[in-house]
């Protein structure tokens, strides 16, 4: 059985699989979140409920965090008026952070210095393939920090995922995800263009998909998502408010970094509308609903998704 004991502090629609899979593969796991009812959960697969981020992280060798934003990680891990026993307060000498959050770059590599003032060493993860990918332990894991640290946690990330990339220094990682959040948003907007497209032409929705996904327009949202987007199934697997978030990230770091961002302007845009007209908690690929409001018409088929 491992031996490192792993505290996870939120269980979201991604910690909460994540966590049941370090559990699965034999890591105590001591888990927290701001709601009770993931923590139960958690101690029914055999976990155990830690107090707050602080006594989580006196408990632990290893502290994950997989949070909605920046303010999140920051009060979380650094604390402030909302959050007095934040996981600074607890680490020990040699503790590793790992934070799986999307979130900014310049927060990050602020977090990572107070971690190394308190003797701790951190690592920014985020993570890409959505609700399935947690479940099945498929992520794809961007890796900003030292080389050296991710060696010698390289197992629980092989829980986790099934891709892990060594992307740079702390907060290459974030920049990565930037990138990911930055094409995921794109060829979702451009999917749902097309399909609604092909429905005002009167085409069949279902050959559209199985021809396009076959040819050089294929992609995971074609395989995973339109089948679903063309049967009005909206369940999330990734919330569209946080893609609208992680948009905001990315183009506030291209002001930043001097690049243009056309298209990501354009998509963070209709992630915005779907925010503002309640669809916040639909899945990312439901900006095709803002499409069909635009268009005055709903892109769908009869029958369930194959």
């Amino acid at each position: 059985m491992p031996e490192k004991t792993v505290g996870f502090i939120g269980l979201g629609i991604m910690g909460l699989p994540m966590a049941r899979n370090l559990l699965d593969a034999g890591y105590p796991v001591v888990g927290y979140n701001r709601s009770n009812d993931p923590v139960e959960e958690l101690v029914e697969d055999g976990g155990e409920a830690g107090d707050s981020p602080r006594d989580v992280a006196a408990r632990a060798d290893v502290v994950v965090t997989c949070l909605p934003d920046s303010p999140d990680v920051e009060r979380v891990v650094l604390g402030g008026e909302t959050e007095p026993n934040p996981v600074v307060d607890g680490l020990r000498e040699g503790t590793t952070v790992i934070d799986m959050s999307t979130i900014s770059p310049t927060v990050t590599e602020r977090v990572a210095e107070a971690v190394a003032e308190a003797g701790g060493s951190m690592l920014d993860a985020p993570i890409s393939g959505g609700e399935e990918g947690a479940v099945e332990g498929t992520l794809s894991i961007m890796v900003g920090g030292e080389a050296g640290v991710l060696d010698e946690h390289r197992d629980l990330f092989e829980v986790m995922g099934g891709t892990v990339t060594h992307c740079g220094p702390t907060g290459a990682g974030q920049v990565t995800k930037a990138c990911n959040q930055i094409v995921v948003a794109c060829t979702n907007v451009a999917v749902s263009e097309a399909l609604v497209f092909a429905d005002r032409a009167g085409a069949d929705l279902q050959a559209v998909v199985d021809a396009i996904s076959g040819g050089a327009a294929g992609c995971w949202t074609l395989d995973n998502r339109a089948p679903r987007m063309i049967r009005g199934n909206f369940e999330p697997g990734f919330f569209a408010d946080y893609q609208y978030k992680d948009l905001r990230i990315a183009t506030d770091a291209g002001e930043a970094f001097g690049a243009p961002m056309p298209a990501t302007e354009l998509a963070h845009e209709l992630y915005k509308s779907m925010v503002t007209n309640d669809m916040g908690r639909d899945d990312n690929s439901g900006v095709m609903q803002v499409i069909e409001l635009l268009a005055g018409t709903e892109a769908r088929v009869d029958g369930d998704a194959g």
